[in-house]
């Protein structure tokens, strides 16, 4: 790879998480493929299996995955157009969750670069902490990996092809998961 592509490409997600901060949603929208999945699996607490501290009776229980595979339950499981509907309800003042609107700062680090499925695409990885206010007492932290597909289209622009978004924890304390990661 690269080193000016994998420059891009950085330059790309600080690009993307400056936006969201700045709530450009729209604009945001654009970053995005057509045919995008942005998705976060549910994560739970599995047993190894050479954990000595139980004993299962289901050896499902000790799956070493305990990240949820693509058919399982997932946070979000979203496309554009469902993005676009969620954007849009924050247009109309009636989105409970976001007045007043949420103070964000997405923070992205160890990001890494691979070749993609095709010669137009990149698999992306990186670590993030998105820290987000919303009035006078509410505070949450984000944690997490996620995993892009990123696309270079016709016109030679990145965009969004698929986002996974795996979050440290398995509980989340926030009182909604409105934020775009």
């Amino acid at each position: 790879m690269q080193d000016a592509t994998i420059r891009e490409i950085e330059q790309f997600l600080y690009h993307e998480a400056r936006m969201l901060d700045n709530r450009q949603y729209h604009a945001w929208l654009d970053l995005l493929t057509d045919d995008v999945r942005y998705w976060m699996p549910v994560r739970t607490s599995r047993y190894a299996k050479i954990s000595k501290s139980v004993v299962l009776f289901d050896e499902a229980g000790y799956d070493e995955t305990d990240i949820a595979k693509e058919d399982e339950q997932a946070i979000m499981d979203e496309d554009k157009a469902s993005l676009q509907l969620r954007i849009a309800r924050l247009d109309t003042g009636m989105a409970w969750a976001e007045d007043p609107p949420s103070l964000t700062r997405h923070f992205l680090s160890n990001i890494e670069v691979e070749a993609g499925d095709t010669s137009s695409e990149f698999r992306v990885f990186c670590n993030f902490i998105v820290y987000r206010s919303r009035g006078d007492h509410q505070q949450d932290f984000y944690v997490g990996q996620r995993e892009d597909i990123l696309r270079r289209g016709d016109d030679g622009q990145l965009k969004i092809a698929r986002r996974k978004i795996v979050l440290d924890q398995n509980v989340l304390l926030a009182k909604n998961v409105s934020t775009f990661f």
